[in-house]
């Protein structure tokens, strides 16, 4: 049995929780990997794995948050996207886009501590060696995380099957042109984020109100049902989102939808061909002309 293996999609969730980054987390993975294969007497395999790639991640993590103070425009993490008919939307709140984006706030070592007690469920006696602190440090660098994060925590409708009948009725809507539709869809104070890197035409900063992400959203679908582009509902990190594909079947963008309360309270919307490279091919249409 190939140990390694069957741990790697422990490792990748660990560390892309951590960074947000697909590349960024499988170039840890791969790192903690080899660390592991050439390691002696290795009484815990799933330990010293969890631990390695903890600790690599905090450090690409520390230079990573000096490269997005100078990023242009919002900083959104690589979306993961998959299929609705693949499989049934889950209770995967600690990988959605939201959430990794409030993570944001945090410090290396907060995010760490965080991540392992609230997406795996460790132990503080787990964490402890893990970020080399005491566990009652680790319960104090738990408690104020919480804090920093609290008052914008993501909520998410309880029932999975209704966010996915609310996001279909949005991607009716928003085929169509139906303005009146997205404004009953969206609400009052929800946040449209746009994530160009510069490279793709995107909104510079956050749009609030129902009325603005509408007009916002249908200016993009009209333009790009002119270019000839299709719209498409999947799964973007375990809640319901779309995709825009272009006429050769290349990705144009693809946005997530946070819902709440019956209407859409977030719209995260990624462009930057850097951050959709490992989805497939990527058009050209969204992007800026030098």
């Amino acid at each position: 049995m190939d140990v390694t293996a069957d741990l790697r999609p422990l490792a990748f969730s660990v560390a892309y929780r951590m960074l947000g980054s697909v590349a960024e987390a499988e170039d840890v993975v791969q790192d903690a990997l080899l660390r592991l294969h050439g390691a002696d007497d290795v009484r815990s395999p799933q330990a010293f794995l969890t631990t390695v790639t903890t600790r690599l991640a905090i450090d690409v993590l520390r230079s990573a948050r000096v490269r997005r103070e100078t990023y242009v425009g919002s900083w959104l993490p690589e979306p993961l996207v998959e299929d609705v008919a693949l499989r049934e939307v889950e209770e995967a709140d600690t990988i959605s886009l939201a959430f990794l984006t409030l993570l944001e706030r945090l410090t290396p070592e907060e995010r760490a501590v965080l991540v392992l007690r609230d997406a795996f469920d460790y132990d503080f006696a787990e964490i402890a060696p893990i970020v080399d602190k005491s566990e009652a440090n680790c319960r104090q660098i738990l408690s104020r995380a919480r804090r920093r994060i609290a008052d914008d925590q993501p909520r998410f409708d309880p029932d999975p099957q209704e966010r996915l009948a609310l996001a279909a009725r949005f991607l009716e809507a928003a085929r169509e042109g139906d303005m009146e539709g997205l404004v009953a869809l969206l609400a009052p104070g929800a946040i449209l984020l746009g994530d160009g890197g510069g490279k793709a035409i995107s909104i510079a900063r956050p749009l609030v109100g129902a009325a603005a992400i509408a007009h916002a959203l249908r200016a993009f679908y009209v333009r790009g049902e002119r270019w000839g582009a299709t719209l498409e509902a999947v799964l973007v990190n375990g809640q319901p989102g779309l995709r825009t594909m272009d006429p050769d079947g290349r990705l144009v963008n693809v946005m997530a939808l946070e819902i709440s309360g019956g209407v859409v309270v977030g719209v995260k919307s990624m462009l930057n061909p850097d951050k959709l490279a490992h989805l497939g091919p990527i058009s050209d249409l969204g992007l800026k002309r030098s």
